[in-house]
């Protein structure tokens, strides 16, 4: 049977408005609308995304989120100000200081990040349906936190060269666990066939510790520039890691009888970072230096001269500007970036880096999916709480 492809269907200027009202809405509600945001969003990209031309269905409840994410509040408080209490006591006891305290304090929270990256996973799939079927995670959130702070310290403690590892084993450790309907998904491969998608990271390594090795051993400075090559390229090392990663993780993914395939671009993913990045950067300079037109044709208009005439004269009439245009100005601007930024962001990178990754996926043997067959609705005391509360998760 042919593959069923993958279309993506999203338009910038749709998503740009929904990011933009959302945004706004949620700095005027003091960030509560912040779970009605999310929501909307999301439906909005997984309706976008629609393998064999039936769109994915997110069925999440913004007033769910709003109330686990309470409960999440409670426990986190509870659990940090003990654990922290105990670290500080300890640490004063026994080394005479704060420092190992706020270290070990630090790595307290972690099994908790983990934690809720793996509910919110949870929350999403469960969330998630496609032709009417829906997505599933098994429970395993503290398997999941202790595998990543294990892995995660092995991948640390060999400076990178168990990465490698440490990404094979924790998306084995989801995939093998997650649901479409009746059916398992499986995640195969081995974890050494991550280190082909890792190269250019090492080699970006490898030329800053020539460049430096050089510049010590010869006592010519001039090796140094030899480093400015690094900078480039562990930029295409993350492009390269991520298409390549994806890929060879995809293609080896089962679920039952049914393949995947998919075929992002390095080059692709790369300059959709670069692209995006850039007109981010362009147009909130933009808003930002018009924010600050506006509020000097302000000041010149109340001291009933011309615009040009008061910057020309701004050093004296610098004194004479209430402080709180610059209080009201330094608001507008700070706003402006967190509102723009945001929305910009949703625009120029994350819908087209969407869209790439969707277009190049295909599912391959689809006839094997007439035999899926529902599954019961699973339920959440505090749907993605303890994420939202640490601003972490495992989507948008």
């Amino acid at each position: 049977m042919t593959p069923l492809a993958t279309e993506y269907v999203g338009e910038r200027g749709v998503l740009f408005r929904l990011a933009l009202k959302a945004s706004v809405l949620t700095v005027l509600t003091l960030g509560i609308y912040r779970f009605w945001m999310k929501t909307r969003l999301r439906r909005y990209y997984w309706s976008a995304i629609r393998p064999g031309g039936a769109p994915l269905e997110y069925t999440g409840q913004p007033l769910e989120k709003l109330l686990g994410f309470l409960v999440a509040v409670v426990v986190m408080a509870f659990y940090i100000g003990v654990v922290n209490l105990i670290l500080m006591f300890f640490s004063f006891a026994l080394f005479q200081g704060n420092v190992t305290a706020y270290a070990l304090s630090f790595i307290g929270v972690l099994p908790i990040i983990f934690f809720a990256q793996y509910r919110a996973r949870r929350y999403i799939l469960a969330r998630t349906r496609w032709r009417g079927i829906r997505f599933g995670l098994e429970p395993g959130a503290w398997g999941y936190a202790w595998r990543a702070m294990f892995y995660w310290a092995l991948a640390i403690a060999t400076l990178g060269l168990l990465y490698p590892l440490k990404a094979f084993r924790l998306e084995k450790y989801l995939i093998d666990r997650t649901h479409f309907g009746s059916m398992t998904f499986q995640q195969g491969g081995r974890w050494t066939m991550l280190y082909g998608p890792l190269k250019h990271a090492f080699y970006a390594i490898a030329v800053l510790a020539v460049s430096i090795g050089a510049a010590v051993l010869s006592d010519n400075e001039t090796w140094l520039a030899l480093a400015v090559l690094a900078a480039p390229w562990a930029g295409f090392a993350g492009a390269y890691w991520r298409a390549h990663s994806w890929r060879l993780l995809t293609d080896h993914k089962e679920l039952g009888e049914v393949r995947f395939r998919s075929t992002p671009r390095a080059g692709r993913v790369l300059g959709i970072w670069l692209l995006g990045g850039f007109l981010i950067y362009l147009s909130v300079l933009a808003i930002i230096f018009a924010l600050l037109i506006g509020v000097v044709a302000l000041l010149a208009a109340s001291a009933s001269v011309e615009m040009i005439e008061f910057l020309n004269n701004l050093e004296e009439n610098f004194d004479t500007i209430p402080a709180w245009i610059f209080t009201l100005a330094g608001i507008g601007i700070y706003f402006s970036f967190f509102l723009l930024g945001s929305a910009l962001s949703h625009t120029f990178i994350t819908l087209p880096m969407a869209a790439h990754f969707a277009s190049q996926t295909q599912i391959l043997n689809p006839e094997a999916l007439a035999g899926i067959d529902q599954r019961a609705r699973d339920e959440f005391a505090e749907a993605e709480g303890f994420a939202d509360a640490l601003d972490v998760g495992a989507a948008l």
